[in-house]
């Protein structure tokens, strides 16, 4: 069963506005598509548009590109078994 809701007119500056209930739940500035047919409004949030970037095939699309080295970046070596490590090691 759907539920019934009453909405009131009203102006605001040189435009009409249309407070909706709370309890519709929708967020404030979501944008919204208002259509009319004969009559009827249907009004609906605007899809937006899906993601479509697919990083797992980013490496090795261009071979060309040379990347400087990192100068900001000193490399080492991990101490995964507990053991000291001198920095030349």
């Amino acid at each position: 069963m759907t539920k019934e809701y009453r909405a009131k007119i009203f102006k605001s500056g040189n435009s009409l506005a249309l407070r909706l209930p709370k309890a519709l739940g929708l967020k404030e500035g979501t944008e919204m598509v208002v259509r009319e047919d004969h009559g009827e409004f249907r009004f609906e949030p605007v899809e937006k548009p899906k993601a479509k970037i697919d990083v797992s095939g980013f490496w090795g699309k261009a071979p060309w590109l040379k990347l400087p080295p990192r100068q900001d970046f000193e490399e080492r070596q991990l101490d995964w078994e507990g053991k000291k490590l001198k920095p030349d090691e």
